[in-house]
């Protein structure tokens, strides 16, 4: 029986004159598009034009929300109250929304940026007040957790919640993730080995060479990566071959 997997991707992460990521070279090599919804990066012009590029591609179509922090990429910490956090969620799920309106198309899932991210896994009170803003709006989206507390969460809610794994980063031994402040090009062949150990044992090494369990149904692959095209395609010649199938997100929700 193949093992059914998706791959998604941050992007839609360029704004005004700066450009970030390989937007239209990735889409044919994932299934789901996380985009950014002007907070941390984005702006209408590229919303509208990254849900284009997903849907020719039938890409299901995120929101990215993050922290109001263009400077910082939405990857410093701001002191926020939960009910901030739910607010700022719901106005960028409110934004992208109706770009996708505009193209005939709905939202499919919610996947939290940077800080943001880091703000609802260390706190239950902000993250509970995310997922009941998440709810209030639209409870047939599906949440894509970071983390295993999140997903945990998440499931308690009316929400469908889908676990990731990351194969261009690298984990401690506590599974957290190490993000670099610049990104710099990884080994295609390694991570594509870290794609298929995820996808078919739901274990990959720390940097310590901790072997951690990730039972993921979906794995990120970020757009910022600097040879993030050359990485897609070595994870699909890695699979030619294997009984690892890519399927869309919310088929396995």
């Amino acid at each position: 029986m193949p093992v059914r997997i998706s791959i998604n991707c941050d992007m839609g992460e360029s704004f005004g004159t700066y450009t970030k990521g390989s937007d239209a070279e990735v889409c044919p090599y994932i299934t789901a598009a996380n985009i950014a919804a002007g907070f941390h990066a984005g702006d209408p012009h590229v919303m509208h034009e990254t849900v284009a590029t997903a849907a020719a591609e039938g890409v299901d179509i995120g929101v990215h929300p993050g922290l109001p922090d263009k400077l910082g990429f939405g990857r410093r910490e701001i002191d926020i109250t939960p009910t901030e956090a739910r607010e700022y969620v719901v106005y960028q799920i409110g934004a992208l929304r109706a770009v996708a309106a505009t193209q005939g198309l709905a939202l499919t899932h919610v996947k939290p940026h940077g800080a943001l991210y880091a703000i609802l896994s260390d706190s239950e009170q902000h993250a509970r007040a995310v997922l009941e803003g998440i709810v209030e709006v639209d409870p047939t989206l599906t949440y894509l957790a970071t983390d295993i507390q999140l997903y945990d969460l998440a499931t308690e809610s009316p929400l469908d919640a889908v676990f990731e794994g990351y194969v261009d980063l690298d984990y401690r031994d506590d599974r957290s993730v190490i993000i670099p402040k610049r990104k710099e090009a990884r080994d295609p062949t390694v991570v594509a080995d870290r794609f298929v150990e995820i996808a078919t044992e739901g274990t990959v090494e720390s940097v310590s060479g901790t072997t951690l369990d990730i039972p993921a149904d979906s794995i990120c692959i970020h757009g910022d990566t600097p040879n993030v095209v050359e990485i897609l395609d070595a994870i699909h010649r890695r699979l030619d071959g294997t009984d690892i199938e890519l399927v869309s997100l919310t088929t396995q929700t």
